[in-house]
């Protein structure tokens, strides 16, 4: 079995006083973080770089938040790897990254980036699925 090793980054900026987080928007209908799967052995630090540069052309210092575990098949993620699972079946890191007011981007023609506000991600997971 293989071990997926996933790492996001959370994005933060300030628009009207009010913290709004980045997300990109693919089609109409699915937003995600930037980030993705890093190569097996690939630190985690650099592979957050590798991805952020890839995918926006930017680079960002991340402090880690939230670390979830998939022991297993299913779908639910924990917040802990529970004792008894030997090897997970994947492993999902989240960072949060305070922006300056000044920063640039180069967004792929297929996505978007949208600034969306703390107050509409709240209990509203067709947003950006439960990994905000």
């Amino acid at each position: 079995m293989s071990f997926n090793y996933l790492y996001y980054l959370r994005m933060q900026v300030q628009q009207h006083n009010h913290p709004h987080i980045l997300l990109l928007q693919i089609g109409n209908t699915f937003c995600k973080l930037p980030g993705g799967r890093l190569k097996p052995g690939e630190n985690e630090i650099e592979g957050l770089k590798r991805k952020l540069t890839s995918m926006l052309g930017a680079n960002s210092h991340a402090l880690c938040v939230a670390i979830w575990w998939r022991p297993n098949f299913e779908t639910i993620m924990y917040p802990y790897c529970p004792p008894h699972i030997t090897k997970p079946k994947e492993c999902k890191k989240l960072s949060l990254s305070n922006l300056s007011e000044k920063e640039y981007f180069a967004v792929p023609k297929k996505l978007k980036l949208l600034a969306v506000p703390l107050f509409e991600l709240y209990d509203n997971v067709q947003v950006g699925g439960n990994l905000l």
